[in-house]
């Protein structure tokens, strides 16, 4: 299994949008998959499943949350128990034994089955509880402290967990655009992330931004890693987290404007930075496996560069990927405008398929 995560200290580049189809394009290849919703406002779980189910699953789990894990499981019978954990539970479910320092849950609940080969474990809003722990145990990593070093790699244990339960892949976490502590446990404990980047200024310093953050990072876990024991390094990766590309997506199309990806001058000008902008500020050791070419292109070339207009929001609404929306029920009011452009929905599923293809070459040489 290869865990990924799709990270932009810029919010607003599409980036939930590219994870969700990203998803959907590598188990349409034969690949089994799990995205995991690591951000505290639950993108990636509003995309996937419509706001009927994930009230369901944050009603059940609201004493567990608001009142207390323990005080809650004991509470019910273990058979009521036992019926809560046999139903898909968010991720601040799973977290919260170890944001309380308890006992871990005794069993795994399943994920949301979004396809044959594509599962979701949902977020929720609390999130940001479990993150308050992460900050406030960091200092216990240093001294070997059993429960902070639990929190610091419980999300990346659920990974490994899950994947050796239901044989995935590729597990690709989805984060929030913050630079806070939760994003610096889930970036450094993944095996690879990629930066999806709208061509401006801003996006430019995002990359400078999550450059000198990971510098720190790499910095505190080196640190960590010389300080615990054999035993308690073996619950953190044995690499920091490799960079694998970047990708120009959401930008809009201009085309006679003669420069190879189709972008107005203004644009152009800044996404032909972006590679500069890597070198400058992403530091070597983390993208040793890349050659010049591959670290100055963008994954998966012009394959899903530029913007698909109102697709990513018919999408969402109906909870399948772009490629997908044609086939299905829809609703009276988007039937003429759907079917008079069909033909371009189903053509963003090749896009995505080259987009992984590139991503997987990339993955290949970690």
């Amino acid at each position: 299994m290869k865990s990924i995560s799709v990270f932009n200290n810029k919010g607003g580049v599409g980036k939930t949008t590219l994870t969700y189809h990203l998803g959907n394009a590598l188990s349409e290849m034969g690949f089994r998959v799990l995205m995991i919703d690591a951000d505290p406002q639950c993108n990636l779980t509003i995309y996937s499943i419509d706001q009927d189910r994930i009230h369901e699953i944050w009603t059940r789990e609201d004493k567990f949350i608001d009142e207390g894990f323990e005080s809650s499981r004991k509470a019910l019978s273990p058979d009521d128990f036992n019926g809560l954990l046999a139903t898909p539970r968010s991720l601040h479910f799973l977290l919260k034994p170890t944001e309380e320092g308890t006992g871990d849950i005794p069993i795994l609940p399943p994920p949301i089955k979004l396809s044959n080969s594509l599962d979701l474990l949902p977020g929720r809003l609390t999130l940001h509880l479990f993150e308050e722990k992460i900050a406030e145990r960091w200092a216990g990593i240093y001294r070997g402290d059993p429960l902070a070093i639990r929190t610091v790699t419980k999300i990346r244990e659920l990974t490994q967990a899950y994947s050796q339960q239901y044989g995935y892949d590729y597990v690709i976490v989805d984060t929030s655009p913050s630079l806070g502590s939760l994003n610096k446990v889930v970036i450094s404990t993944v095996d690879g992330f990629f930066i999806p980047a709208f061509p401006d200024l801003f996006s430019l310093y995002g990359i400078r931004n999550i450059g000198k953050a990971l510098r720190a990072w790499k910095s505190e876990f080196d640190v960590i890693y010389k300080l615990i024991s054999e035993e308690k390094r073996n619950a953190f990766p044995r690499n920091f987290v490799s960079f694998l590309g970047y990708t120009i997506y959401n930008a809009k199309k201009y085309g006679g404007v003669g420069n190879k990806w189709d972008l107005a001058h203004a644009h152009y000008n800044y996404a032909s930075q972006i590679p500069a902008t890597i070198q400058s500020h992403i530091d070597e050791n983390l993208r040793v496996h890349l050659d010049a070419e591959l670290l100055s292109a963008p994954i998966g070339g012009g394959s899903v560069m530029h913007t698909h207009n109102t697709f990513p929001t018919m999408a969402q609404y109906y909870h399948v990927p772009m490629w997908k929306v044609p086939e299905i029920e829809l609703e009276e009011e988007h039937k003429n405008t759907i079917h008079g452009a069909r033909g371009k929905y189903v053509e963003t599923r090749q896009s995505y398929i080259e987009f992984c293809k590139d991503l997987l070459i990339r993955l290949q040489l970690l």
